[in-house]
């Protein structure tokens, strides 16, 4: 028995090897669909614009799934077989971008279709950075070739693609294939299968660890039940193991699997597959995670590791509220800015003290307490893209602002009084007053550095500068009217007390327009999250 099932986890893993995800993005009306459609061998039950909204609208308005298959390529080196690849057909409508960002999550590489009519436009660039941010390999499809007259079609391509690759050397694709064809006829679509096999190159798929599959479409079989199709993250699950359903405490057994109509066993990490579960209602979950073990959380709060999209030219303020992609979940969020008081590359440590930033600056390495409207489930270490769809679809300008990786997670809904008081981010304070009168050669009172209502004792035991160059700290208030005294262990410099001996003179004769002033500098910091407000030095 072990030796058989050691035998059928290799054969699995030899098997996931040749299984390959493809996103198709790029603006609305370049062709994407009808290339998916071009390519497709097999087809899910979402794609190629089933939804009825989507027929009458004439756009795609949600993820569509279909694959293909291609021999192995000889450069991978693989046993001889087939190569499955999956095609995420993306919406490319303004509105519709974080179903873009839900999609590309799940992908190896991505076709960017640029109408060879309109090069590209805002999506494109929306859909570029998006690339950047979750995948390393890229093809660039000039679509509708067939709009070209054919005398003028080669010089058209040339334009184009020219200006393409302008764009692309600005971004980590700058060596990516560039080529032309037109999906409604199917002229160079060949072309572009021979440039995807041979531009694979097949991630390492991990089948240890919790299973994790996210799920993007969830809907019931009479007679069989409930089928939630997604894409494996991590991990593997095999029929009649039990998973948890994300946003439920429910627990639910896997009676059967399919990959593309294909009943199957077993999955592992990067397989689209179609899982089916009894006596679950899918009205219970839409989009979300399915999982083994406590892996996946949910959360109410997260501190991700700050990068700003270069693109971005909108303000990034303190507590402003973004949009924030985790997966196929997106959320409302309030936002507040941090650094590393010291060492900025070092890594995010809970114990070490952060300076808070009013906004956001790229001179050194930021961090981002993102605290979600309402909670959400994710994994460990997500990529976490954060943006502005609030700003105005038809201005050409990009709504991806920054973006990063899960570094702690909150998963305590009274997260701010119990947990937030040990996130030590600080505000820098100052304060300016000046010197009065000496009291004694070690002793000075001072004035202006606080209100008449200020309770003073709290600041005892602080140090001060003076501007004559002596170290003190405040001993306490004197009188009712906001002065305080200064204790300075050194005693008072020879210089200082002349200066004030002489502003006791001028104080006598009413004339204190020309006497020297001794300043009085108060630096502190207080953290932001002390429920007791201490200040510290």
């Amino acid at each position: 028995n072990i030796n058989l099932k050691l035998a059928t986890k290799q054969w699995y893993q030899r098997r996931v090897r040749a299984n390959f995800n493809i996103g198709i993005l790029g603006h609305v009306d370049s062709g994407k669909t009808t290339l998916a459609k071009y390519l497709s061998q097999t087809a899910s039950t979402a794609c190629f614009d089933k939804n009825p909204q989507s027929k009458e609208r004439g756009i795609t308005l949600d993820l569509g799934f279909s694959s293909f298959k291609v021999p192995l390529p000889s450069h991978l080196n693989e046993d001889s077989g087939s190569l499955l690849v999956t095609l995420v057909d993306c919406p490319g409508h303004a509105s519709l971008l974080k179903t873009v960002i839900g999609g590309a999550h799940i992908i190896d590489m991505m076709i960017l279709v640029v109408d060879i009519m309109k090069g590209i436009q805002t999506q494109t660039a929306e859909c570029l950075i998006i690339g950047e941010l979750t995948c390393d390999n890229l093809i660039v499809v000039v679509n509708k070739t067939d709009m070209i007259p054919a005398d003028k079609r080669t010089d058209k391509i040339s334009k184009v693609e020219k200006k393409i690759k302008m764009t692309l050397s600005k971004t980590k694709f700058k060596d990516a294939t560039v080529l032309a064809c037109s999906a409604s006829t199917g002229e160079g679509v060949d072309n572009l299968i021979n440039v995807v096999s041979n531009n694979i190159i097949l991630p390492k798929r991990n089948t240890e660890g919790p299973f994790v599959f996210a799920v993007d479409h969830c809907f019931a079989i009479r007679g069989q039940g409930t089928v939630m199709t997604g894409t494996c993250l991590s991990g593997s699950i095999s029929v009649n193991e039990s998973v948890n359903v994300s946003n439920t405490k429910l627990e639910r057994k896997i009676k059967s699997i399919q990959i593309f109509k294909e009943s199957v066993n077993h999955v592992t990490q990067g397989d689209r597959a179609g899982i089916c579960v009894s006596q679950f209602d899918p009205k219970l979950m839409e989009r979300g995670l399915v999982f083994t073990g406590d892996v996946v959380k949910m959360v109410y709060a997260v501190i991700i590791d700050m990068n700003k999209v270069a693109y971005y030219k909108g303000a990034i303020n303190n507590k402003m509220k973004y949009h924030v992609s985790i997966g196929h979940e997106t959320v409302l969020a309030k936002i507040t800015f941090f650094r590393s008081e010291h060492n900025s590359g070092a890594q995010f440590m809970m114990d070490h003290d952060f300076i808070f930033e009013d906004t956001y600056s790229e001179d050194h390495q930021g961090y981002a307490l993102v605290e979600f409207e309402q909670p959400i489930m994710c994994v460990k270490e997500s990529l976490v893209i954060i943006s502005r769809l609030d700003m105005d679809i038809n201005t050409p300008a990009c709504r991806l602002a920054f973006y990063g990786r899960l570094k702690h997670i909150y998963t305590s809904p009274k997260y701010r009084e119990e947990c937030l008081p040990s996130l030590k981010i600080f505000k820098y304070k100052e304060r300016d007053g000046q010197v009065e009168r000496m009291n004694d050669d070690y002793t000075v009172i001072g004035k202006d550095l606080f209100k008449k209502e200020t309770l003073i004792d709290l600041f005892a035991n602080l140090k001060v500068s003076l501007s004559t160059g002596e170290i003190g700290k405040i001993e306490g208030s004197f009188g009712q009217s906001g002065k305080f005294k200064i204790y300075i262990e050194d005693g008072l410099h020879e210089e200082t007390k002349n200066i004030l001996a002489q502003r006791k003179g001028k104080d006598k004769s009413k004339n204190t327009e020309s006497a020297t002033k001794i300043f009085v500098n108060l630096k502190f910091k207080r953290y932001i999250y002390d429920k007791d407000k201490k200040m510290m030095q």
